[in-house]
């Protein structure tokens, strides 16, 4: 029987094998068998399934709802239907960003001034992946990516909206000069603490939350959010308050 190594499998999957070994401890793909060295093989039986594994990825289905598509023999109907409706809200998705992008441009071509987020409004969300794996690991993009994927276009819309009043309050309180330890900006804190946590599909602890603080002072993506790494600091100082105060 044809047999290949993990490595192999990966490359050739346009995943890593890191990811392939999440698979296997979430339950959804098993090797062929695992050599004395630790080494994972898979055999045909296991490609057919991985193959059905990225087609359902590529319409954004979640992790268990891959699993309980593959467990389930009664339904390619089913899966069909499944998979029919999430291209065409892929494809309604596809507009709006379509939209967003030419807003953008035409924009720029009429030299008026955007904020990064129109700029931004038009790029796809998974740039992230590989980041979210590397910083928070597998479950942490997993979670975020299921809970988006449930969203209508319009609850997307309004998820996004609501994402960037979070985080423009913190960037309007650091601007205005208020104290890390202030009692409106340790509520508007509280606020984006609850945001991260319906993010992530759980709720930050003390040093995950501190962590993501010093990310966005080191990382001019996310500084740019908050006017700056200079007004970022004073965000992350603000999160590192609330963290002691009110986290484990």
């Amino acid at each position: 029987m044809n047999e290949w190594p993990i490595a192999e499998v990966a490359r050739a999957a346009g995943v890593t094998s890191r990811t392939l070994r999440h698979y296997e401890s979430v339950g959804l793909l098993h090797p062929s068998r695992v050599a004395e060295n630790g080494y994972r093989f898979y055999g045909e039986t296991e490609i057919a399934r991985l193959y059905r594994i990225l087609a359902l990825r590529a319409i954004d289905l979640p992790l268990p709802d891959i699993a309980r598509a593959l467990a389930d023999e009664r339904s390619l109907a089913e899966s069909m239907r499944a998979h029919l409706a999430a291209l065409e809200e892929a494809r309604s998705a596809m507009g709006h960003r379509i939209a967003a992008v030419r807003s953008a441009l035409t924009a720029l071509e009429e030299g008026k001034t955007m904020d990064i987020e129109d700029v931004l409004a038009g790029v796809d969300d998974s740039r992230w992946e590989g980041e979210v794996r590397e910083r928070w690991g597998d479950d942490a993009w997993e979670r975020s990516a299921a809970r988006r994927s449930r969203l209508t276009p319009e609850e997307r819309r309004a998820d996004d909206t609501r994402s960037r009043d979070v985080n423009a309050a913190l960037r309007e309180a650091a601007e205005r000069g208020l104290a890390p330890d202030a009692a409106e900006f340790q509520s508007l804190v509280g606020a984006h603490h609850a945001w991260v946590g319906e993010q992530w599909g759980r709720t930050p602890e003390a040093a995950a939350y501190t962590g993501l603080g010093d990310l966005y002072v080191a990382d001019p993506r996310f500084a740019v959010v908050y006017g700056g790494s200079e007004r970022a600091r004073v965000v992350r100082d603000a999160m590192a308050v609330y963290a002691a105060s009110n986290l484990r």
